[in-house]
C-alpha cells in the first residue's frame, strides 16, 4: 500500500479544512514546496495535491505551486482540483503531474471523463469520490450529488476508470480514523480496484487496517501536520511494505 501524503492549497499556502468545510480552515505552512520537500526526504514517493480554490472556482488556479513541487522534487504527483476542461487537464499536466484527480466533472460531464480516461489511460486519471451520506458530493464538496458511490463507481469502472481516491467528508480532517467499513465494502464490490483512502487517518493503526483490506493507497494529512504521525514512522511504514 502506497503511503500518499496530501497538500492542500488555497492562495498558495498549506492548509487542512475539517469536513471540507472552508471557514474551518487552519493554515499550517506558507510554503507547500518546504512541505512537498519534508516528503521527500523522508523517503515518500508520492504526493496528493489539491488546489482548494480550484474546486471552488471551478477551473485550475494554483498550477504554480504545482510546477514549483515538480520542478523541486520527485515525487509522483497526482493533482486535483478544479479539473473541468481540456484546457484544465492540460495546465495539469504541462505543470507536471503526473496523474489527475477529477471528480465534480465525472458526476456533470461523464462522456468528457470517458474520453479522457480513452485519450491518457486509466494510470493518469484518477476517479474522486468525494462522499457526503455515501452521496457522491461536487465542486469542493459544497454541493451533494444524488449519486450513490455504487452507482458513480459502475458507471465508471465499465467506462475504464481503474483508480479511484475515495474521501468520506465526515471524517476528513476530524483525526477520528478512516471510513474502514465503508472500504471493506467498496473492495467487496470492485475486488480489481485500485482503491486509495483518504480522510481520518489518524494512527499507524489505521494504516495497517486499510492495508489489510487491500486497499492501493492511503492519503494522509492532517495526521502529519498535528503531529500525531511522524514522517520518520510513515517512512519506516512504506519501507516494511
Amino acid at each position: 500500500m502506497f503511503i500518499i501524503p496530501a497538500i492542500d492549497i488555497i492562495e498558495g499556502k498549506c492548509v487542512r479544512l475539517s469536513q471540507g468545510a472552508y471557514d474551518r480552515k487552519t493554515v499550517y505552512h506558507d510554503d507547500p514546496l518546504e512541505v512537498a520537500k519534508s516528503f521527500a526526504d523522508h523517503g515518500l514517493q508520492r504526493l496528493h495535491l489539491v488546489d482548494l480554490d480550484g474546486a471552488k472556482a471551478k477551473h485550475v488556479v494554483n498550477w504554480k505551486v504545482l510546477e514549483r513541487i515538480a520542478t523541486h522534487t520527485r515525487l509522483t504527483i497526482d493533482f486535483g482540483g478544479g479539473v473541468k476542461t481540456d484546457e484544465d487537464l492540460d495546465i495539469v499536466f504541462n505543470s507536471g503531474a503526473n496523474q489527475a484527480t477529477a471528480g465534480s466533472i465525472a458526476v456533470t460531464d461523464p462522456d468528457t471523463f470517458h474520453h479522457w480516461l480513452q485519450q491518457y489511460g486509466a494510470e493518469r486519471i484518477i476517479l474522486g469520490a468525494d462522499l457526503k451520506n455515501e452521496k457522491v458530493a461536487t465542486h469542493g464538496w459544497q454541493n451533494e450529488s444524488e449519486h450513490s458511490w455504487e452507482e458513480f463507481f459502475q458507471q465508471h469502472v465499465a467506462a475504464g476508470a481503474s483508480y479511484v481516491i475515495c474521501t468520506d467528508v465526515a471524517k476528513d480532517g476530524m483525526l477520528e480514523g478512516p471510513a474502514t467499513a465503508l472500504y471493506k465494502e467498496m473492495l467487496t464490490q470492485f475486488p480489481d480496484l485500485n482503491l486509495i483512502a483518504s480522510g481520518g487517518v489518524t494512527t499507524l493503526d489505521d494504516l495497517e487496517d486499510l492495508r489489510e483490506l487491500g486497499c492501493y493507497g492511503a492519503i494522509i494529512g492532517k495526521a502529519i501536520y498535528e503531529r500525531k504521525i511522524s514522517l520518520k514512522e510513515l517512512q519506516n511504514f512504506a519501507d516494511a511494505r
